[in-house]
């Protein structure tokens, strides 16, 4: 099972295993995960499972679609980096993967 690591604004860590196939806000919602509210329950409906991730860990990303590009343009302090985690599903090749959450999400 890989490990997923969350990094919240303030430099707090939250490491926990994630089944493949998992979505990353799935998986920071069933481990209490702050900084990802997940809304819309994972529907790519909301925009508040915002986070970013850096350039190597994108590589290992299917690209964004429309959908959630259009989601992030209401995301507060969208970087090049930036994701919907409802949209990213977690492979075995992601093991040890970084995720970092903005200071905060549209809705707060």
């Amino acid at each position: 099972m890989p490990t997923i690591r969350y990094v919240e604004h303030d430099g707090t860590v939250h490491e926990t295993e994630v089944p493949v196939g998992w979505s990353l806000m799935e998986a920071a919602s069933r481990n209490g995960v702050p900084g990802i509210l997940g809304d819309c329950g994972g529907s790519c409906a909301c925009g508040t499972c915002h986070v970013y991730i850096d350039g190597a860990g994108a590589a290992l990303l299917k690209p964004i679609d429309e959908s959630e590009d259009m989601l992030l343009e209401y995301a507060v302090d969208r970087q090049a980096g930036s994701r919907l985690a409802c949209q990213i599903e977690v492979t075995e090749a992601m093991d040890g993967f970084t995720v970092r959450t903005p200071i905060r999400q549209h809705t707060e």
